[in-house]
């Protein structure tokens, strides 16, 4: 099999309809996550959202992306190397505007919210702008990087949706519950 041929990407074809379509569906279901953290009256300050819930979107969308790009029809693994490197810098640049948010949220994350929200998606864009500058020398553990990326960009999205609803229903519930028991406290005070 000839690896610097652009052919070699027609053997990925399958798994990218898989992924994107995947992520594409999940970014459908994220923006129902929004619309119940709204009605939850938890949504806090537009900078929670843009350092937490606008993101998930954006890994759901970079699976996404990936899956379109590699599914093209390049001429060139050169210019395939080109565009998945524009899009690892893109993502570069945005996972340190979401950090800059997170830093400044109503919400202070702990460890693990700095590291599923900010510091793995991080890596995440700093691996594809890799698998882009190396696809010209090898481009078979290249494709493998991508693959892999596209991959845990859903499953980062697929756990901090997942954190955002849990934790939306722990403080809404706890929120109902106090609701109730002044509620109460107050009807048997009168």
């Amino acid at each position: 099999m000839d690896l610097s041929t652009p052919a070699t990407l027609t053997h990925w074809d399958d798994f990218y309809v898989i992924l994107g379509s995947s992520a594409g569906a999940l970014t459908g279901l994220q923006f129902v996550v929004i619309t119940l953290v709204t009605q939850a009256r938890a949504a806090g300050s537009i900078r929670n959202i843009y350092a937490f819930a606008t993101p998930t979107v954006m890994h759901f969308c970079t699976a996404l992306l990936i899956s379109a790009v590699m599914t093209a029809p390049w001429q060139t693994l050169a210019s395939l190397g080109l565009c998945l490197g524009a899009c690892g810098a893109a993502g570069i640049v945005y996972s340190l505007r979401t950090i800059w948010h997170a830093r400044r949220a109503e919400y202070q994350p702990t460890a693990e919210d700095w590291a599923w929200y900010l510091i793995i998606p991080l890596i995440g864009h700093i691996v594809l702008l890799g698998a882009a500058v190396l696809i010209r020398w090898n481009a078979a553990w290249s494709l493998a990087m991508v693959a892999a990326d596209a991959l845990a960009f859903v499953f980062i999205g697929i756990h901090n949706s997942w954190d955002t609803v849990t934790f939306i229903a722990v403080v809404h519930g706890t929120s109902a519950r106090d609701e109730n028991t002044k509620d109460q406290a107050g009807s048997e005070a009168r």
